[in-house]
């Protein structure tokens, strides 16, 4: 402002000087300093520019480490200007970084996954192939699927054939099954087809399929149950807002019926998303166990232990409770916590089998037999259907109304993290055995 008014001043004076004959060597003075004044404000301008091309071209480039001086040397207001910039940059660095760790992690969790993923495009260049994939088709690159007409024409077929939503069986050499399940999906614009590729033992092969299938829709049911009403509230609150808002003067105003409309359409959405967080929450639980700390534990001990912590809740029950170890001597290699956590699992779900039983036992039974320590937690509940038996240590597999499908599931990757197994043997409504093997 101070610049323009001194401009302004300096062309009216130099106006003046120049309607008067006897002033003109000072209307040349003034016209110079008019002209230092132009040259003075072009640079301020070009400055204000450069800042503006500056950030721009940080953003276009995702150059987001540079940042701008908060200074004032061009007055208060661009001092701000540059506060804002540095915020805007911070914003984008760090959305980039999460963006980023993001892709790390799902991309480390793609490499790390037993099954082989591939994906490309309707051209046949590769996008995504992690190792699992590279070792079963026993590659070590692809940049387009077509190059496998001469290395393996026979798999080149099976999976350009596969169909969107259906899955095919490979039989290759040395013993290898392949199952390819094949997903379409659309990113910016270009159709890509996605295909898991699972090596599957033949005695293994149907179990492990279906669980793979299990697993991926209730995923796909879980979250599309929630995103499905989220996107179309979502929809419908931003046609409220534009339908029932009204600005006046300097504010707006929403109609009565319009807010009422609002707040149970963000109160469904609240209810969605809690909803779908807590089924992550029992995703990540599921695939985030921790390392075991193996130590020697005595079995009697980790056996009256956990009677102990299930005293209480016993206690609010008719079962007759027993437990027993058939050598004060007998030990196993595991992590405590880790082992209490699957007894105690074991005990809750016999606990509930017993709710309407008469006459109710249960017993946790340690001992050795066939050169393995085993540990049985025995009832006489209403036990597990035959047919379940076959799906019951499947993830997000349940027959309880509440029950989140992932308590057994995780008490199989705990027996397999220390190398044991859990089996069990049901009869419903006469006697139901797990069985923990070290």
């Amino acid at each position: 402002m101070l610049r323009v008014i001194l401009l302004g001043l300096a062309m009216a004076l130099f106006l003046y000087m120049v309607s008067r004959p006897n002033m003109l060597f000072a209307a040349m003075l003034t016209g110079i300093i008019i002209i230092l004044q132009l040259v003075e404000l072009f640079k301020f301008v070009s400055q204000t520019n450069r800042k503006l091309t500056r950030f721009l071209e940080s953003v276009k480039y995702s150059d987001f480490i540079s940042g701008f001086a908060s200074d004032n040397k061009l007055g208060k207001s661009f001092k701000n200007l540059n506060i804002a910039f540095n915020e805007v940059l911070e914003a984008f660095r760090k959305a980039r970084s999460e963006k980023e760790e993001q892709a790390q992690y799902l991309n480390t969790v793609v490499q790390q996954i037993r099954t082989g993923i591939l994906s490309f495009d309707t051209d046949g260049n590769v996008q995504l192939m992690n190792t699992n994939a590279k070792r079963i088709m026993g590659i070590s690159n692809l940049k387009n699927i077509r190059e496998l007409i001469n290395s393996n024409p026979k798999l080149y077929h099976s999976i350009n054939s596969v169909e969107p939503g259906k899955s095919e069986l490979y039989k290759g050499s040395n013993e290898l099954y392949l199952t390819i399940q094949a997903t379409e999906l659309r990113i910016r614009g270009t159709d890509v087809k996605l295909l898991t590729l699972q090596n599957i033992q033949p005695e293994l092969q149907k179990q492990e399929l279906e669980a793979w299938q299990n697993l991926t829709r209730v995923l796909r049911h879980e979250i599309m149950n929630s995103i499905t009403p989220i996107s179309s509230l979502t929809s419908t609150l931003r046609e409220i807002l534009d339908h029932d808002m009204e600005k006046k003067n300097k504010h707006y105003e929403l109609k009565e019926e319009g807010a009422e409309d609002l707040r149970e359409g963000l109160s469904t959405i609240e209810s969605r998303s809690k909803g779908l967080i807590k089924f992550i929450d029992a995703y990540r639980e599921y695939t985030s166990l921790p390392k075991p700390k193996i130590a020697t534990v005595r079995l009697k001990d980790l056996i009256e232990h956990v009677a102990q912590l299930m005293k209480t809740e016993l206690k609010k029950t008719h079962i007759a409770f027993h437990y027993s170890c058939s050598s004060e001597y007998l030990t196993i290699q595991a992590d405590l916590e880790m082992i209490e956590q699957v007894l105690i699992n074991l005990l809750k779900n016999a606990i509930e089998a017993l709710d309407e039983t008469e006459n109710p036992t249960l017993e946790l039974v340690g001992r050795y037999d066939e050169s393995s320590v085993k540990i049985e937690i025995i009832d006489n509940g209403s036990g597990i259907i035959k047919e379940a038996l076959e799906h019951i240590f499947v993830p997000f597999y349940t027959t309880k109304r509440s029950g989140s499908g992932i308590g057994l599931s995780l008490s199989r990757q705990i027996m397999q993290m220390h190398h044991g197994s859990i089996t069990v043997e049901s009869e419903p409504d006469v006697k139901t055995i797990f069985t923990l093997r070290f």
